[in-house]
């Protein structure tokens, strides 16, 4: 007899062969390989970009996936891609329409791209060197500057000074930049302090440390912002005049550490 796979189960099927165990072995390895690690969809975002989506979770695995394809990709510097943005659990492609049609045969623009990005997949996950950095960020938790303490002190029942330990006690993984230029999305918080976004947004200040449900980030500029805002950092965020304008990035890590009034303004 022979196992051949059915949906989710094995079906047996007579034959006068029987496939020894060796054999038996290698066929479930061909078929574990061959399937993608992590599940995605690929669907164009207009003419000039696609977006390869894991779905919409907020999952370290996932992130690191994304990162880890983002980096094969720009190393690779495949002529006609145009910018890579990673995200929580997609990775945005752009590419420059006239440079992919050059080299897409009868393929249409997409099709091209989605046929390459789609080798690129099948391909084992590349080995990161260390491209993450940890970035340690004071952080001034002044009722000043936390203006939203004493409400996600009252609303979780603990004190104030407990949700600036707990804030401070864990390291945060940066998924993404977005929203504003600098702004990293960083998780994720500890559930005692996780918090909903605001009903109406406000201004904030540059600077600004915040929560919104298990995300915690920093306002680089000052914005209209919903999150919760719990103190502000004395650092820049963002400077348009750097080689690299972002103090963080994707995959890089972030703790925080509580600094004293006098500290931040004399930072």
């Amino acid at each position: 007899m022979i196992l051949q796979p059915k949906a989710d189960r094995f079906t047996v099927k007579k034959s006068a062969v029987v496939p020894s165990l060796l054999e038996f072995s290698w066929y479930l390895e061909e078929i574990i390989v061959n399937q993608p690690a992590f599940p995605y969809r690929i669907f164009s975002l207009g003419d000039q970009a696609l977006s390869v989506d894991y779905g919409n979770v907020i999952d370290e695995t996932i992130n690191e996936e994304v990162i880890a394809r983002y980096y094969q990709l720009k190393n690779e510097h495949i002529d006609g891609i145009t910018e890579l943005i990673p995200a929580y659990s997609s990775l945005t492609i752009c590419y420059d329409l006239i440079t992919i049609k050059k080299q897409a045969g009868s393929l249409n623009g997409f099709d091209w791209v989605k046929k390459l990005v789609e080798e690129k997949l099948e391909q084992p996950r590349p080995f990161l060197e260390n491209k993450s950095d940890h970035i340690k960020i004071p952080v001034c938790y002044d009722r000043e500057f936390g203006v939203d303490l004493p409400a996600i002190a009252e609303s979780k029942n603990l004190s104030m000074d407990e949700i600036i330990s707990i804030h401070c006690s864990k390291k945060y993984k940066v998924f993404m930049l977005g929203f504003l230029p600098g702004f990293a999305y960083m998780g994720t918080v500890d559930d005692r302090i996780a918090m909903p976004r605001k009903s109406n947004p406000v201004n904030v200040i540059p600077g600004s440390v915040g929560i919104a449900g298990i995300q915690t980030g920093i306002y680089p500029l000052i914005s209209p912002g919903g999150w919760q805002i719990i103190g502000r950092t004395p650092l820049a965020l963002f400077n348009s005049s750097k080689e690299q304008p972002s103090l963080l990035k994707a995959g890089d890590s972030v703790s925080f550490y509580p600094i004293a009034k006098k500290e931040f303004v004399n930072f």
